[in-house]
C-alpha cells in the first residue's frame, strides 16, 4: 500500500487529465473490447487489469473472476461491484496464488512506473500468477514513434518500445506471441473526441495502422 500522499497525487492527476472525458473513454473501451480485445479474454477464467485507472477495460469484459490493481483511490468508486481491487504497489507481491490467472491486461501503465526495475518486478509477478498458457497483453506509447511527445505527460518515466518491452517479457519467462509496433493512435487524454465508428473502422483496417499508430501492442504467453 502506498502512502496517502502518493494516492492523493494520483487522484489529482487523473482528475485533471480525464475528468471531462470519462463517458467518452467508456464508449471507446467498450468498442475496443467488443471489436478487438475480447479475443484474449477467458470468459471462464480470471482476468487482472493492471493499472486499471477508472476501470474502463475490466468493467467492459465478462470473466468468471475479475481483478483490478491501481493505487488511485478513486478506482474503487468506478469499478463494477463484481471487480476486486488490489490497491497496492504492483511491483510488490500480488495477493494471488501461483498459476491462478488467465489474462493480465495493461494499457498505458508501465511507462508510469519509476524505473525499469519496478517494471521487471511487476512483470515477474504477472508471470507467477498466470497459469501455463495464460497471456499478458500490453498496450503502450511507443517512444520510437513519439520521441518528443512521449514526455508531454508529467508522469511518464520510462521510455519503452515494443522491442524493449518484448525483451523484458522474455527475460521474465514469457513467450512472445504477437507484436504490433504501431497499433492505436497515441492518446485519448487530449485532442478531439472522434466518433466511435471511426475507431471501429480503424480496427478493421490494419493496413492503415502504420499511418496513425503510435502505441504498440504486445501479446505474450507464459
Amino acid at each position: 500500500m502506498a502512502d496517502s500522499g502518493t494516492q492523493d497525487y494520483l487522484e489529482k492527476i487523473y482528475e485533471q487529465r480525464f475528468s471531462s472525458k470519462e463517458e467518452y473513454r467508456r464508449k471507446i473501451w467498450k468498442t475496443l473490447v467488443s471489436d478487438w480485445f475480447n479475443r484474449y479474454v477467458p470468459v471462464q477464467g480470471s482476468v487482472l487489469d493492471l493499472g486499471c485507472g477508472y476501470g474502463e477495460f475490466i468493467n467492459a469484459i465478462q470473466a468468471s473472476e475479475r481483478y483490478a490493481m491501481d493505487l488511485n483511490p478513486r478506482s474503487r468508486q468506478c469499478l463494477d461491484p463484481g471487480v476486486r481491487l488490489f490497491q497496492q504497489d504492483c511491483s510488490e507481491q500480488w495477493p494471488l496464488q501461483d498459476d491462478s490467472l488467465g489474462l493480465v491486461f495493461t494499457s498505458n501503465f508501465l511507462e508510469h512506473l519509476p524505473t525499469k526495475e519496478k517494471i521487471e518486478l511487476t512483470i515477474r509477478q504477472a508471470c507467477r500468477c498466470l497459469r501455463p498458457g495464460g497471456q499478458f497483453v500490453a498496450i503502450g506509447p511507443n517512444v520510437k514513434y513519439l520521441p518528443g511527445a512521449y514526455w508531454d505527460f508529467w508522469d511518464h518515466h520510462v521510455p519503452l518500445t515494443e522491442a524493449s518491452l518484448a525483451e523484458g517479457l522474455q527475460l521474465a519467462g514469457f513467450r512472445i506471441d504477437k507484436i504490433i509496433p504501431r497499433f492505436l493512435p497515441y492518446t485519448m487524454a487530449t485532442g478531439r473526441q472522434y466518433p466511435v465508428f471511426f475507431l471501429r473502422a480503424y480496427l478493421r483496417c490494419p493496413p492503415i495502422w502504420p499511418l496513425w499508430g503510435r502505441q504498440f501492442l504486445i501479446v505474450a504467453s507464459k
